[in-house]
């Protein structure tokens, strides 16, 4: 027999169903989520909620798809996408990096601590927001993946918010919502002093505990394209103007080729080999150098290049690609090849695919001679440059084989200014309040591909769409439970099992409640919905009601064990390449840890007794 509230039952079926399926990881997450949001638009096309004047549409269902989290979310990936491709923090991430060389962990924990601090007075979105890609290029600096950095960033950012008034969304929402429904006033540090308690354990937890439970995980991409440590032959020739002219050699070394080996310098028909004692570099000399396929593409990418992407093949029209256009390959001479015996310029690889040869890799030794006098044989590796176009059509190429794991398209670093005045003007623009952050996000996205910073096919590939179906399924999780009575069943059942408990019971059941709910529901509708509960059950039991108050604020803070949790953690996840079971395995024992500490602590701060 079916109960009076059928579409009830089955939502909270489906919410608990949807969960364990993300955290077994068996299907898809898309899948999982998509499979939810058709078993809501089932249960009302066939049940209805037990009020009658409640009705649900397919389209308050969907709505999550159109909302402005999402959106934003979207949007905050897609301009960090652009300074991502231009390479806009390469250089303060490795000042950093340099600056704290012989102790690693110190490149991180004063940034971490940093966004702790200022989380407290800035909404903890665009906290993370601007410190995201910092700590992405210092990862990226260090050769460690962002996922060390990124989900330990949004957990800060989340503690420090829970410590003033303004540092969540959540905490003005419950402040408000408790003075109308009571005499409790929160002030901007009402509640500083327990929230910097719970904010330093849980700060302590993440720095020092949470490295061992998260596993970094890299995308496919990063782990196809780890680098083996071998080296190309590549040259660089030296032309009037060019960034190396009057470079001169310190110690038998060339300083500014400190990341590549200088193997010979061909002054006409004079070479010169190491080591290079009070050698300067003049127009006319060709520079040999070994060098890993990192450190080709930083001097390639640079505002001077050091290397040119143009073929010194003769021809009556321009071939080369613009630099924020060019893409890096990696192809391998195919056996049988007609490139085999010849030398580059010999094969008129330049002329047949408009690629450029920049470099050369043999696997059994490392010839000291011009990379245009080698002669290919079969298994040779070639780093090519070129359009993108271009590197594709390499697929039919029966003299090469190309890898397609390494394409990778070169960082347009002379356009790193532009991308970084647009996201700074979306920052203050958010965190003042001069516009929401929605509105930021999106004209910043819209700057991004005006300005050349990105193209369209580079901001749609940075759409998450694990992301995008999170969000719209959890939303829809969410206004089903709230239009079937499941939230408000919920909270009435805490009152009446609570009943009769001692105080410190109360509490701490609430906070457990709480917590449990915000990790599944939006935060703030979780709030909204136990805040005037827990107002009711201060004054029932006799307690201080600011006590109350601030046990849901500080336990719908609590978002750490999913990513849907709160919206910093969706941010992160996908530049972290998160999965649903690393913020569980991560973030749950955070909670309880909090959860614990707010039990044992608040009856000693608010000054009553615990039993």
């Amino acid at each position: 027999m079916l109960p009076a509230d059928p579409a009830m039952l089955l939502t909270f079926v489906v919410i608990v169903v949807t969960v364990v399926l993300y955290a077994m990881e068996r299907l898809a997450l898309e899948v999982v989520a998509l499979g939810s949001v058709v078993a809501f638009l089932l249960i009302f096309t066939f049940f209805q909620p037990a009020d009658p004047s409640v009705t649900v549409s397919a389209s308050e269902l969907l709505s999550g798809f159109a909302n402005p989290a999402l959106v934003t979310v979207i949007c905050l990936l897609i301009v960090g996408q652009g300074l991502f491709q231009t390479d806009a923090l390469e250089k303060p991430a490795k000042i950093i990096v340099d600056a704290t060389r012989k102790r690693p962990i110190l490149a991180a924990v004063p940034i971490l601590i940093a966004v702790a601090v200022i989380s407290g007075f800035l909404n903890n979105t665009p906290v993370v927001v601007m410190f995201l890609p910092i700590l992405s290029a210092v990862a990226a600096a260090q050769g460690k993946p962002a996922g060390r950095l990124l989900m330990p960033l949004s957990f800060i950012a989340i503690l420090g918010g829970m410590t003033t008034l303004i540092g969540s969304s959540t905490n003005l929402l419950v402040a408000d919502v408790a003075a109308r429904t009571s005499d409790v006033r929160l002030g901007f540090f009402s509640f500083t002093g327990i929230g910097v308690i719970l904010a330093s354990v849980g700060i302590l937890y993440v720095l020092v505990v949470m490295p061992f439970l998260l596993k970094p995980r890299r995308s496919m991409a990063e782990e196809m394209q780890v680098s083996s440590g071998k080296q190309f032959i590549a040259q660089i020739a030296i032309t009037a103007g060019h960034p190396l002219e009057g470079v001169t050699s310190v110690a038998g070394l060339f300083p500014a080729l400190k990341d590549m080996t200088v193997r010979l310098v061909q002054r006409g028909e004079r070479p010169i080999l190491p080591p290079f004692e009070n050698v300067t570099l003049m127009p006319g000399d060709t520079v040999i150098v070994a060098a890993t396929r990192n450190a080709l593409t930083t001097a390639l990418s640079q505002r001077r290049p050091l290397m040119a992407t143009e073929s010194e093949e003769p021809s009556d029209v321009e071939t080369s690609a613009p630099q924020r256009s060019l893409t890096l390959a990696e192809v391998v001479v195919a056996p049988a090849s007609r490139l085999s015996g010849r030398t580059i310029a010999q094969s008129g690889f330049h002329s047949e695919t408009d690629c450029v040869v920049m470099g050369v890799q043999r696997r059994s030794r490392m010839p000291r001679m011009a990379m245009t006098e080698i002669r290919l044989e079969p298994g040779d590796v070639l780093l090519v440059a070129g359009q993108s176009t271009a590197i594709q059509k390499l697929r039919t190429n029966r003299d090469v084989l190309l890898l397609d794991w390494s394409a990778a398209e070169l960082p347009p670093r002379r356009l790193a200014p532009r991308a970084l005045a647009i996201f700074t003007i979306m920052v203050i623009a958010s965190a003042s309040g001069l516009v929401p952050i929605v509105t930021a996000s999106i004209a910043a996205t819209f700057a991004m591909v005006m300005s050349g910073c990105l193209n369209v096919r580079q901001a749609l590939r940075a759409v998450d769409s694990r992301i995008f179906m999170l969000i719209g399924a959890s939303i829809a999780a969410a206004t089903s439970l709230e239009v079937t009575g499941g939230a408000k069943t919920i909270a009435d059942l805490l009152v009446m099992v609570l009943e009769g408990q001692p105080p410190m019971i109360m509490l701490s059941a609430l906070f457990l409640l709480v917590m449990l709910l915000t990790n599944v529901l939006s935060n703030n509708a979780t709030a909204v919905l136990f805040t005037p509960i827990a107002v009711n059950m201060a004054i029932q039991s006799g307690m201080p009601v600011e006590a109350f108050v601030t046990c849901v604020i500080f336990a719908a803070n609590c978002s750490f064990a999913t990513p849907i949790g709160y919206q910093t953690n969706l941010i992160v996840m996908g530049p972290g390449h998160y999965r649903f079971s690393d913020f569980i395995v991560a973030g749950a024992p955070l909670a309880l840890l909090l959860w614990l500490t707010f039990t044992f602590v608040a009856p000693i701060y608010y000054g009553f007794s615990m039993l």
